[in-house]
This record gives C-alpha cells, structure tokens and sequence, in this order.
C-alpha cells in the first residue's frame, strides 16, 4: 500500500507540473510583453538589414511592442545564429538571415549550432541568383557566354568566399556546363560590381536583389541568365537559366526569421501570421518588387519545410565541390 507521503508527493508535482503548463500558455497568450529583438546576421544597409527593418516596423504596428534591430554581422552569418541558438526560447531574441544558413550548416565545421537549434518561424522573400557581364562582352546570353568559354579559364566575382552566389556560379560552371572557373571573392557586392564595371573580371555572380537589378535595368550591365523558373518583371529581358539551355536548375536567396529551439509554437505560430501580414502589404510588397525580391508566404510548417530542403540542396552542392570552413 502506498503510503500517504507518496501520495503527498504526486499531488504536489502534479499541482506543480499544472502551473507551470498554465503559466506557459498564459505567457504565450499575453505574448509579446515586452520589445523583440531582431539579430540580423549582417551589416547595416545589406539585404538582409534592409528587410529587417521592413518588417520589424510592420511587427510594431501588429504586435504593440518596439522590434530592435542589432547588427551583428561576421563568420558569414554564424555569430549571428550563435547568439539566437543559445538564446532563452521566449519569442523575444530573433534571427533574421539568408540562404547563408542554409549554406553555413554544410559549409562552415567549427559552427556552434545544428539545425535543431532553432525554430523556423518564416521565410519571407526570396529572390533569384544571377550571371551578369559588363555590356562590351560579346555574350548576349549564358550559351553564348559558356560556348566562347570552352577551352579556357574565365573568373567570375562575387561578395565574398562560401555565399549562394559563389557556391552556384562554381557549381554551375565546374559541374554543368564543364567550364574551367577562377573565383574572386570581393569585400561586399558595391568592389565586385565596380570590378565588373571596369572589365576587371569576366562575370559577376550576385543575387538579383542585392543591387544588380538596378544597374542592369540601367544599362550599365548585362544580364546573362536569372536562376528563377520565369523571368522577373524587374529585369524582363533577361533569360532564364531553362530559357539558355541548361533545365532544372534554380537557385535564389532567402530571407528568413527564426526562433531558438523549444520556442512555444503558439509564439512562433503568432509570429508567423504576423510577420504574413507585414509581407503582404501593399506598401512593402512594392518596395520588395522594386529591388527584385518577391514574397513567399506560408506557416511555420511549409517555411520549415522549405528551409531543410534548402540546407539539403545547398549542402549537396557545398559537398560535390568539395568546400569548407574550418
């Protein structure tokens, strides 16, 4: 028979277990309380930042609290995902970055975070890679470009060492259109856009929404190929990568926002549908369209899903080309 301290006892846990559960759920429901903060995994005026701030204005007038935005850029994104990793699961530290994530669980060894660390809450905007060359270059398209390529070497930049835009470019020409490729990685994408603005380099890999759009809209340079399923209305007269000859193959760059690990779901939930409605937006779909970025809807379900079936994409091109970053 059990005694009647046992039975003391499972009462008292029992009592206990109950009011931590209601305790929970009631922080979620009065969620938020107090000011978010948004780490952004790179510096200020970059992509990233810039959609940052959209939407952490657009979450001010939604949820009632101030959203801080902190810069913390370096190691790729990693320092940024470090702090959110290890932050408390409360809804109130959050990560905004790119397709760099995505890339850094592959690429990067030494990271101090994994996958399960975190909580995707949403993805919302991507755009499309591109090739791009200065107008003198006889190649008025990527099969044009990769023909008069065959048989030598050409080097392409790009805003740095391990990002979309250089790990797609050097997939693409070592392992698809057999093309010997030198790569020149630049401190941001304004060094490598002048270089290809002063013939310094053959070709500039960039995302579209990282500036490039622009200058080719003005004339200043010539877009090869977009690496989207259909053109893109900011630059119409750019081809496809299908349209050049080369099918199956699309690679954009995200920007997402996610939570640590064992975030409540009705938080993530909440901020899901809430960061929905910034994305939704007349004024900051306008805005996103203008700078070549279009927004990507969904739970924190679907983003989730979307978000491991990129770091698998992008893994298994990180690994058939044999980079890493100790």
């Amino acid at each position: 028979m059990w005694s009647l301290r046992y039975w003391r006892c499972v009462a008292s846990t029992l009592l206990l277990l109950t009011f931590m559960f209601c305790s929970g759920s009631a922080g979620a429901q009065q969620y938020p309380a107090r000011p978010i903060s948004f780490v952004v995994a790179f510096a200020p005026g970059g992509v990233a930042d810039v959609l940052a701030r959209l939407i952490a204005r657009g979450l001010e007038s939604r949820l009632g609290q101030p959203v801080v935005v902190e810069n913390r850029p370096g190691a790729g994104g990693n320092i940024a995902a470090t702090i959110v990793a290890h932050a408390a699961p409360d809804g109130y530290t959050l990560l905004l970055t790119t397709t760099a994530f995505a890339i850094n669980l592959t690429l990067n060894k030494n990271k101090k975070f994994t996958v399960d660390d975190f909580a995707t809450v949403a993805i919302t905007a991507s755009s499309p890679e591109v090739l791009v060359v200065n107008p003198r270059n006889p190649a008025h398209d990527l099969a044009e470009f990769v023909k008069a390529a065959k048989g030598t070497s050409i080097n392409f930049g790009t805003a740095g060492v391990g990002s979309a835009s250089h790990i797609v470019a050097e997939y693409f020409f070592k392992k698809i259109a057999n093309v010997s490729v030198v790569h020149i990685p630049y401190q941001g994408g304004a060094p490598a856009i002048n270089a290809l603005l002063g013939n310094q380099i053959d070709l500039m890999a960039a995302i579209l929404g990282g500036g490039v759009a622009t200058q080719i809209a003005a004339g200043n340079l010539r877009g090869l190929a977009v690496a989207s399923d259909k053109r893109v209305a900011v630059v119409p007269n750019v081809p496809t990568y299908v349209e050049s000859g080369f099918p199956n193959f699309e690679a954009a760059d995200w920007v997402g926002v996610f939570a640590p690990a064992k975030t409540d779901p009705t938080i993530v939930a909440k901020l899901n549908a809430a960061v929905e409605q910034v994305i939704k937006d007349p004024e900051v779909l306008n805005k996103l369209n203008a700078i070549g970025f279009d927004p990507m809807n969904g739970t924190s379900a679907q983003a989730d899903a979307y978000f491991k079936a990129e770091v698998a994409k992008w893994g298994a091109m990180v690994n058939a080309l044999g980079l890493s970053i100790n």
